[in-house]
C-alpha cells in the first residue's frame, strides 16, 4: 500500500504520551488548536450535563447506593477522550456526534431501569409497560410495541460499564466462579450471570425474553438469570432461538415462527396488541440506517476513511441493534454524521500524520481497550477501516404495509435476529466467518487484518490454520492480539498493546509515527 501523507498542518499536540501519567485519568486535557479545544471541551461539559440529569433524581441517587456498577458512569467523559486521541476538524466532530447519543441511550437505559426498579423507584405503573430484553439481541420483535418499553437492563450493568472501568466486570467475574460456573467460558455472559447471582440487578418489567445469542455460555448465563426472573421475581421469560447455521435456508420458516411466538408471549403477558403502522415506521427507519452504514463503508474503502473506531461499532450498536429504528431522533443523527463523513472525505481530513496500513479488524474485541482502534492509527499509521461487529446486514427489508409483506415481516425480524452484530460471523460456518473476511480485504484495499484472539470464545480457534494460511496467499499482514475480553487480569492492556508493537517492529520492520505511546502506564487507569 502506498503510504498517505497528511498535506494539512496538524493543530495542537504532537506528542500524545505526555497526556498521561500513572493515575485514573490523563493528567491534562488535550490542546488541539483553539477551534478544536473550545469544541471538544463543550461536548465534555455537554456529557457532564447529561450524567448530571440522571444523578440528580433522588431514585437515581438511592440507585447509585445499591448497585455496585452505577459508579462507573462517573467515567463517561474520560472515556470520550480516550475516543478522541489525536482527532481534529471532522473525525473529531462525527465521533462526538455518535457518541453523544450512545451515552444519551445508555443514561435513559439506567434511567428507566431505575424508575420501575422495585427497590429504587418502584413505578408499578411503569414496570408493568417493561419487556426486559437481552441485550445480546436484536431487538426487532419490539418494533410493533410502540406503547412498551425495551429495557436491556445488562447493558448499563455490564457491557457499557465495562468500557467505562476496566475493573467493573472483575468482581463480577469472581462471584460466578465462587458460584461454580468454569473460568474458561466466556467473561461477559459470565459476567452478567454473576451480576445477576450477586442481586446486582435492577428488578422491574413485565415479562422478558432472552436469546440465544451469541454462543453457549450466553446459554448458561440466560438458563440460571431466567431462573430467578421467574421463580423470584414472578417475571415470566421467553427463550427466542436463533437457528446457528442462519444462512441455511431450511431454518428460515423455524426462526420466523419463533418470532410468532415471542410476539405472541409479549402480547399475553402484557395486554398490549401488535401493531403493524408502528412497525413498518421502524422498518423505513432501519433501512435508513443500513444505507447509511452503507455508505459510510463506501467512503472508508477511499484513500481517506472518516468513520472508524470503536465508535463506529458502539454506534452501529446502539442504532442498529439496540435501538432498530425504534427512536427517531436516530435518523437525524444519521444525517448529520453522513454530512461530516462526505465534508471529510471531500477535504481530505486525516487522523494522523500519515497512513501505512489500511486494517481490517476481525474476531471479537476486547471490551476494557476498545481505544485501541485510535490508538493503532496515532501510534503506527494503521487505519482500521471497519471491524467485524459492524459487518451486518446490507440488504433491505420490507417496509411497505401489504399482506404479502406482514407475512415476510416475520421472516425479516428473523433474519436481523440471526445476523445481528457479533453473531453473524461467530455462527454460520466457513463463508461468513472466512470467505468474507477476504472479501471485505479486496473490497476495502486492506493490507492488513488484526484478528483479535479472544482466549475464552471458541468459535474463531477451529479455523486459526486457515487464517493464516489464505492471509499468506493473498500477500494480506496478519497480526494476532490475545484478550480475555472483560477481564484485564488474564491480558493487560499493555500487554495487548505490545503484541501489536512487536508484529509492527518485528515483521513490518517499522518504526512508530508517536513513540511517546508505545508503552502507555494504564494498568491500573479508568
Amino acid at each position: 500500500m502506498a503510504i498517505v501523507v497528511n498535506d494539512k498542518k496538524r493543530k495542537g499536540e504532537k506528542r500524545l504520551g505526555v497526556l498521561y501519567d500513572e493515575g485514573k485519568v490523563r493528567r491534562r486535557r488535550e490542546w488541539r488548536g483553539l477551534k478544536d479545544t473550545l469544541y471538544d471541551y463543550g461536548r465534555w461539559l455537554y456529557l457532564l450535563s447529561i450524567l448530571a440529569r440522571v444523578i440528580v433524581k433522588p431514585r437515581n441517587v438511592k440507585a447509585m447506593f445499591r448497585y455496585r456498577w452505577f459508579a462507573n458512569y462517573l467515567a463517561v467523559p474520560h472515556m470520550l477522550d480516550k475516543f478522541t486521541i489525536g482527532l481534529r476538524d471532522e473525525a473529531l466532530r462525527i465521533t462526538h456526534i455518535a457518541m453523544d447519543f450512545v451515552v444519551k441511550d445508555v443514561a435513559q437505559c439506567i434511567d428507566n431501569s431505575i424508575k420501575g426498579d422495585r427497590r429504587t423507584g418502584n413505578n408499578v405503573k411503569y414496570s408493568d409497560k417493561c419487556v426486559l430484553w437481552d441485550e445480546n439481541a436484536m431487538t426487532a420483535v419490539m418494533m410493533g410495541f410502540p406503547t412498551l418499553n425495551c429495557i436491556l437492563r445488562e447493558v448499563p450493568t455490564m457491557f457499557s460499564a465495562n468500557l467505562l472501568n476496566q475493573h467493573s466486570g472483575m468482581h463480577y467475574l469472581d462471584v460466578a466462579q465462587q458460584f461454580g460456573i468454569p473460568g474458561d467460558v466466556c467473561p461477559m455472559p459470565e459476567a452478567e450471570l454473576g451480576v445477576s447471582i450477586d442481586d446486582d440487578f435492577p428488578v422491574l418489567g413485565k415479562c422478558a425474553v432472552q436469546v440465544n445469542t451469541t454462543c453457549d455460555g450466553s446459554l448458561m448465563g440466560n438458563g440460571l438469570i431466567a431462573k430467578r426472573l421467574e421463580r423470584e421475581y414472578g417475571i415470566p421469560t421467553f427463550q427466542l432461538v436463533a437457528p446457528m447455521r442462519h444462512t441455511q435456508e431450511d431454518v428460515q420458516r423455524y426462526a420466523a415462527n419463533d418470532v410468532k411466538a415471542a410476539i405472541k408471549f409479549i402480547e399475553e403477558q402484557t395486554g398490549e396488541k401488535w401493531d403493524w403502522n408502528a412497525y413498518f415506521e421502524c422498518a423505513k427507519r432501519v433501512n435508513n440506517t443500513t444505507r447509511n452504514r452503507v455508505g459510510w463503508l463506501e467512503v472508508n474503502s477511499t484513500p481517506y476513511p472518516q468513520f472508524v473506531g470503536a465508535v463506529f461499532s458502539l454506534y452501529n450498536d446502539t442504532n442498529y441493534m439496540g435501538n432498530c429504528g425504534r427512536y427517531p431522533a436516530f435518523v437525524d443523527i444519521d444525517k448529520k454524521v453522513m454530512k461530516l463523513v462526505q465534508q471529510g472525505y471531500k477535504n481530505k481530513t486525516m487522523m494522523a500524520p500519515e497512513y501505512r496500513h489500511r486494517c481490517i479488524v476481525w474476531g471479537v474485541q476486547p471490551q476494557y481497550i476498545i481505544d485501541m482502534l485510535y490508538w493503532m492509527i496515532q501510534c503506527w499509521g494503521v487505519v482500521p477501516l471497519t471491524d467485524m461487529l459492524s459487518m451486518v446486514i446490507s440488504e433491505e427489508i420490507a417496509e411497505e404495509d401489504t399482506p404479502e409483506n406482514r407475512e415476510q415481516a416475520y421472516y425479516d425480524m428473523a433474519w436481523l435476529t440471526m445476523n445481528m452484530i457479533m453473531r453473524n460471523h461467530t455462527h454460520g460456518g466457513y463463508k461468513v466467518l472466512v470467505d468474507e473476511l477476504w472479501e471485505y480485504c479486496e473490497k476495502m484495499n486492506a493490507d492488513m487484518v488484526m484478528m483479535w484472539e479472544h482466549m475464552s470464545c471458541k468459535a474463531l480457534t477451529g479455523m486459526h490454520g486457515q487464517f493464516e494460511e489464505q492471509a499468506r496467499e493473498r500477500g494480506i499482514n496478519l497480526v494476532w492480539v490475545c484478550h480475555d475480553l472483560a477481564d484485564p487480569r488474564v491480558y493487560t492492556r499493555q500487554a495487548i498493546r505490545d503484541q501489536f508493537n512487536q508484529y509492527m517492529r518485528t515483521v513490518m520492520r517499522e518504526e512508530p509515527l508517536d513513540p511517546t505511546i508505545e508503552v502507555l502506564p494504564d494498568e491500573h487507569a479508568w
